[in-house]
């Protein structure tokens, strides 16, 4: 357990993508406020980045703020290398970077297909590659995929989201298999529905009655980040290979 209570992660440092907004940056600041060193990645949003970066280091962290798409492997291992290059290591990786068009099936070209599983499955396992070496090296890590319920339950016009979504999930088992002798855990959180603030390129389900909460809210980024916080942290040693989730009781295992 850490010396200095609410400062778990002190000294620890984490990559999350997508960090620019919404869930992404909520991360980002409750790493930093646990004692986290953060990179902050963005693929173009860099104002949205730049004021992530500053809310983190407010809340008590180091951050920096790196450019990447991480659906180019040249991308991601130089995000990663300039990580080890300013402060020696990477702890945790948390991938939340995603998109979430609609399209009916019929409608929806290959291209669509294909940039959606990149950037949540192909992303995921290109971060992963990346960092797993420096994580074995120190024999402890912490690798974190956000999921979504929709995987689980389903949503129209969104094949190709759920698709990548459940993906993630096979990921994870298949490498807590290969990775827990090395320390490193891996899991997948799956939140519900979240009030955050949509770019372009995604949008809320459609017919997503059967996603609501029973709880009398619906969920905040800070809720995801906080399970993802846990998961980073000492408390989190023991867990490997599975999905949480975060959904004020939408959907029950």
């Amino acid at each position: 357990m850490s010396e200095n209570p609410g400062r778990e992660l002190e000294g620890k440092v984490a990559i999350v993508t997508g960090a620019a907004r919404n869930i992404g940056r909520a991360t980002a600041v409750m790493l930093a406020s646990a004692g986290a060193r953060v990179v902050v990645n963005t693929r173009s949003s860099m104002d949205e980045a730049n004021e992530t970066r500053d809310a983190a280091e407010a809340a008590g962290g180091d951050a920096m703020v790196i450019r990447a798409d991480i659906t180019r492997p040249e991308d991601v291992q130089a995000m990663v290398d300039a990580t080890v290059k300013a402060w020696g290591t990477v702890d945790c990786l948390i991938h939340n970077a995603a998109v979430r068009q609609q399209s009916p099936v019929t409608e929806m070209t290959y291209e669509q297909w294909r940039g959606i599983l990149a950037i949540i499955l192909d992303g995921a396992f290109l971060c992963t590659r990346a960092v797993v070496p420096h994580m074995k090296k120190q024999g402890v890590g912490a690798i974190v995929l956000l999921g979504g319920l929709t995987a689980h339950c389903g949503a129209g016009e969104r094949a190709h989201v759920t698709a990548g979504k459940a993906g993630l999930v096979g990921f994870a088992k298949g490498l807590a298999h290969e990775l827990g002798a090395d320390g490193i855990t891996i899991n997948v959180v799956a939140p519900g529905l979240i009030d955050t603030r949509r770019g372009t390129d995604s949008a809320v389900p459609r017919h997503h009655d059967h996603l609501a909460p029973v709880v009398n809210r619906v969920g905040r980024p800070d809720d995801i980040a906080a399970m993802i916080r846990h998961l980073c942290g000492p408390g989190g040693r023991y867990i490997t290979g599975q999905t949480y989730h975060v959904n004020g009781g939408a959907y029950m295992q």
